[in-house]
């Protein structure tokens, strides 16, 4: 059997009392084999059973079946304030407040997720031991304010497999060798394999893994347990850009979505709980309104759907541009023109912009600006300050005191143009709608 020198001194005090509470030495607690959170929540509800008494028989079963006994080993170490974070969820309960739906489950984390508190986050390494993580992941903070109980850490293929091409399923320098519990001597699968043979032994109702290809799959599937694979997908802004990237539930980022990369929207995001596609709509200056499906598994993309515009964008492109505004900032602008970029600083411009309530002006398609291109114009936006395209910081700088800012934005991206070559003043037009409108006569009249 392996054994844990790191975790057997902090276990040692917490599981005096829980061995002392068994009816002998022998005994292994099974009476909550296989029950499933509801189960154990209605038990709690009706006051048959507390969080500390379940602590307490998972604890045992670690130690007569993990630590001892057939050695899954599973588990590489475990939480020393896991009763007491038990003895509070109880104390809540008693008092009417119940804060989510594991309040008060003893749960297991892999071994590469932070805790802060006095437990080692090392990937199973010993070059993290010493080092506990500072403060919790996400994943570990949103557990504490549901009221969980984080049992412990569970053992995982060191570096979660990225230690060599031919590293083993299940074995870290610091914990040892995770066994399948329906079979010592068979593999458990990687990485998460502390965490799949851990809920296949009952040593918890629930575990968590963590996966990038295959780590939480596979050793669900090897050990006989649920595995639940679950993720979302983010869409950011970041001045004009926007992308969609991926992330597992542990807020891991997985990748990004593979749409183009400069000059479109999202439009929106559609899919369901229980699905592993999603469908994407986006649009751009020069993409016409178009529907994706994203396999979340392979990272591919298949298009579903496009509107078909009446005149041909195939030749329209668009181009980037920095204006320096006040402050030294630096505006982004879009220019958009048809065919061959010609700059002779005369070709007639149309220059927008918005820059108010923190709204972060997108890509978006319109049929109607191709007349204008055919007949040799330039259409330019400039995200100014006063939007949303850079957080709110960057619409409080163009807000309220600050508003002269979105003025002389739109001043500086006039001024870069010019510049650049693409027109000159007695070419250039200026346009907005609603509140742009009166972005539109404040610089007028300055």
């Amino acid at each position: 059997m392996t054994t844990h020198p790191i975790c057997t001194l902090v276990v040692a005090a917490l599981l005096v009392p829980t061995l002392a509470a068994a009816q002998d030495e022998h005994a292994v607690p099974t009476r909550h084999n296989e029950a499933t959170v509801a189960q154990l929540q209605a038990e709690m509800a009706s006051g048959r059973l507390s969080s500390e008494e379940l602590t307490r028989e998972y604890l045992t079963r670690i130690f007569a079946l993990d630590q001892d006994g057939p050695g899954v080993n599973s588990v590489i170490e475990l939480n020393p304030d896991a009763l007491a974070m038990a003895r509070k969820a109880d104390a809540l309960r008693r008092s009417g407040v119940v804060l989510g739906p594991l309040h008060g489950i003893p749960v297991l984390l892999k071994d590469n997720i932070d805790t802060g508190d006095k437990m080692q986050t090392s990937a199973g390494s010993f070059a993290l031991v010493g080092t506990p993580a500072l403060r919790d992941s996400t994943v570990a903070a949103n557990l504490r304010a549901g009221g969980a109980v984080i049992l412990g850490k569970t053992n995982l293929s060191e570096w979660a497999n990225f230690r060599s091409s031919f590293s083993i399923s299940g074995w870290s320098g610091r914990g040892g060798q995770t066994h399948n519990p329906y079979g010592i001597d068979r593999n458990p699968c990687g990485s998460s394999a502390g965490s799949a043979a851990a809920a296949s032994a009952n040593f918890a109702a629930v575990s968590f893994g963590s996966e990038t290809d295959g780590s939480i799959v596979c050793p669900g599937n090897a050990n006989g347990v649920a595995a639940i694979k679950g993720g979302f997908l983010l869409a950011e802004i970041r001045g004009p850009d926007w992308r969609v990237r991926q992330f597992n539930m542990d807020g891991v980022f997985v990748r990004t979505v593979p749409l183009p990369s400069t000059g479109i929207g999202i439009s929106a995001i559609a899919s369901t709980e229980d699905s592993t596609t999603a469908l994407i709509g986006y649009s751009g200056w020069s993409v016409p309104p178009r529907w994706v499906k994203y396999d979340a598994e392979s990272g591919g993309v298949t298009t579903v759907f496009e509107v078909k515009p009446a005149g041909d964008y195939s030749q329209v492109h668009t181009w980037r541009l920095d204006a320096l505004s006040t402050g030294g900032v630096r505006v982004p602008i879009t220019v958009m023109a048809l065919g061959d970029p010609r700059r002779d600083g005369e070709r007639p411009t149309i220059l927008s912009a918005y820059g108010f309530q923190g709204r972060a002006r997108q890509p978006a398609f319109n049929g109607s600006v191709l007349a204008w291109l055919e007949r040799g114009g330039v259409l330019a936006w400039a995200n100014i300050r006063g939007g949303g395209e850079y957080g709110e910081g960057w619409h409080a700088d163009g807000s309220r005191a600050n508003k002269q800012h979105c003025f002389d934005d739109l001043h500086a991206a006039a001024r870069a143009l010019i510049d650049a070559r693409w027109t000159d003043v007695a070419h250039l037009g200026i346009f907005g709608r609603s509140a742009g409108g009166e972005l539109m006569g404040a610089a007028l009249t300055q």
